[in-house]
């Protein structure tokens, strides 16, 4: 198959809907049936009976192709409650929210929530299952849902008036609560909080201020059934140190319960375990991803082939969307050949925030595990602002920028800021010995200092006033006694063919090595040789390697029986993240359980190590480090 036959495939798909790998599941021991009447979906009928559309679909699989008027379905018999006076709304738990906020948002007890659900006696809540929240009586039609702010008990003491740089995590903490349980008492405050908002809190504080250092101090979230020995395990700091620091945490740890913790090094440091999840599958329930790209189909109007072929030629976005779908693709078929079903909601984003809204406005995305795009940076945040709310978490396959942040974003891509330190780190930990030379020019005054920072008896050369150095600005500086490190920062490919060559001219007993924190397109210019530069053991930090065609991977050699071709970086990008994805949630119950634990999984091209940044979503903390070899390959540098 061909992009072109990719693209004239998915120009015939109604909505680019639903392909599904998802077949063999386990009946249910108990069932009833229900009659479609004219008008209803499987959406409709999952609300009607508070199941979960999945569990249809499990009892149902022709179900997927669409239900008639008349069709008889089986349905789990959860509960029909057809002789209870008492009828039911499904909740489905968000992070962070524990019994009390939910009875709090909904006006019940604690313990009506256990009666209707059993097992919630002998475990705690978790993120993402739903439970049944008793909601009125069938008899008289009263709804037992107040207001909950009426139900909170407040005084003038029990009162906080935002300062600046306080966040709810910070006031949570100063008060010995959960964030939930401060929503809870304060529903109508959004997300944001302006400086003045007066919320409603305990009348008593538990820490002097709600104002938390982020230099020097992570906000972390006590998880469910976390005491401090799985907390020492995971931070390496004793139950004494974690009170110093949080006094209310003296009684015991909760669920929920927001703690200050002094900030590591781990950002840094690769001595982190690395997991094999093909491995660890335990939950072999059907995964569906919603996949979003911007294959701009409302432009290929056309029947003919060849006008197809035109315009993936003068679509570079198209092409990209392309490639990285091939790979996702061929990610859901490995899952499958693992036990995992999958199904793919695939839409075209046409590049376009609104047509974003218009499709999370329109399409159902309750049940849906993970979102795998936009590619576009303004995009992405579109769509993780508004999934935020169903607590569904969104991938950026492709962009390093900065983002907004939202707790439910995972920026796949290292941060440009992360190479550089993981560089900086390398070069530091590694120049005893050595002879460092830092060559620069004007545009990367704050990557010199930084340099200088970290290697303060490094010597400096700039460029002479053509931009360019002659072999003695460089000789002047090397010492033929020890090895020689050049460090290059510059974007500009004259400086950068000109450092390359001259280097290349200097005697091999000078004992010479190329660094640069930023390896940009100044090294792709064609008078920049890649032979001068794998002499040179040239090294560069970058958020992926190259793979070795030679290698008879199996994803390699699956790909070229499949398309005719070995798959380029985006098609390897778009396997190794949906992979990495759908194993993660074969190997929890979902994306965030499976992301408590700090390791490293990588794949074909890519490695993912996700740490959450405080409240703002997670990041991608893995990064290599790579050295041109003699034979114009790249290894990794340990």
């Amino acid at each position: 198959m061909t992009k072109y036959l990719l693209l004239v495939a998915f120009t015939c798909i109604v909505g680019l809907g639903c392909g599904t790998v998802s077949e063999q599941q386990q009946q249910l021991p108990k069932y009833n049936s229900h009659t479609v009447q004219k008008g209803e979906t499987v959406f409709s009928i999952a609300q009607r009976y508070n199941i979960d559309e999945r569990d249809i679909y499990r009892l149902n699989p022709d179900a997927r192709n669409g239900i008639d008027e008349n069709t008889v379905l089986i349905l789990p018999a959860l509960v029909d409650d057809a002789n209870s006076d008492v009828t039911f709304k499904m909740h489905r738990v968000k992070r962070k929210e524990t019994l009390f906020s939910i009875s709090q948002q909904y006006g019940v007890s604690q313990a009506d929530i256990k009666k209707y659900n059993k097992e919630l006696y002998s475990r705690q809540l978790k993120k993402g299952e739903k439970i049944r929240i008793p909601v009125s009586d069938k008899n008289t039609g009263t709804v037992v849902i107040p207001d909950t702010s009426s139900n909170i008990e407040t005084s003038d003491t029990g009162k906080h008036t935002v300062a600046p740089k306080e966040t709810k995590y910070g006031i949570a903490r100063k008060y010995g609560i959960t964030v939930a349980e401060l929503e809870a008492m304060n529903p109508d405050v959004g997300e944001s909080l302006p400086i003045g908002t007066v919320l409603n809190v305990p009348e008593k504080s538990v820490s002097d201020s709600a104002v938390i250092d982020t230099d020097r101090y992570d906000v972390y979230e006590v998880k469910p059934k976390e005491g401090f020995f799985r907390l020492k395990v995971k931070f390496g700091l004793t139950k004494e140190e974690i009170v110093a620091l949080n006094p209310h945490a003296a009684d015991g740890l909760k669920e929920g319960m927001v703690l200050k913790l002094p900030k590591s090094d781990t950002a840094l440091s690769e001595a982190v375990t690395r997991v094999d999840l093909e491995n660890a599958i335990v939950n072999r329930g059907e995964k569906r991803l919603a996949i979003m790209l911007p294959f701009r189909l409302n432009r290929a109007v056309s029947d003919s082939l060849e006008a197809k072929k035109e315009l993936l030629k003068s679509s570079n976005t198209l092409q990209v969307a392309l490639d990285f779908y091939s790979g996702v693709l061929m990610a859901a078929e490995f899952a499958k050949d693992k036990g995992i079903p999958v199904r793919l909601d695939v839409y075209d984003t046409e590049g376009s925030s609104s047509k974003i809204s218009s499709l999370l406005s329109s399409k159902n995305f309750s049940g849906v595990d993970a979102v795998v795009g936009p590619l576009i940076r303004s995009n992405v945040e579109r769509a993780a602002a508004e999934l935020r709310s169903k607590d569904i978490p969104v991938f950026s396959p492709l962009t390093n920028r900065d983002v907004s942040r939202y707790e439910n974003l995972f920026q796949t891509l290292p941060e440009e800021k992360l190479l550089r330190e993981r560089m900086l780190s390398y070069l530091s930990d590694n120049s005893f010995g050595k002879n460092i030379i830092i060559v620069s020019d004007g545009g990367k005054v704050s990557e010199k200092n930084a340099i200088m920072a970290k290697l303060p008896n490094a010597k400096t050369v700039s460029p002479r006033e053509g931009g360019y150095l002659y072999p003695q600005d460089i000789a002047s500086k090397i010492n033929p006694e020890t090895e020689n490190w050049v460090i290059l920062a510059s974007k500009d490919p004259v400086l950068v063919s000109n450092v390359v060559g001259l280097l290349n001219g200097m005697p091999d007993k000078h004992r010479l090595r190329l660094f640069t924190l930023d390896k940009n397109d100044a090294y792709d210019y064609h008078d920049v040789s890649s032979r001068h530069l794998a002499k040179l053991n040239f090294t560069f930090p970058s958020v992926h390697k190259s793979y070795n065609y030679k290698e008879k991977l199996p994803f390699l050699v699956s790909y070229k029986n499949t398309y005719g071709v070995l798959p380029n970086k985006y098609a390897v990008r778009g396997f190794d993240l949906t992979y990495d994805v759908l194993l993660r949630l074969a190997s929890a119950d979902d994306i965030y359980e499976a992301t408590n634990q700090d390791f490293t999984t990588e794949y074909i091209e890519n490695k993912f190590r996700y740490q959450r940044d405080n409240a703002s979503g997670y990041q991608n903390l893995a990064a290599y480090l790579i050295k041109y070899t003699s034979d114009l390959q790249f290894e990794e540098v340990k």
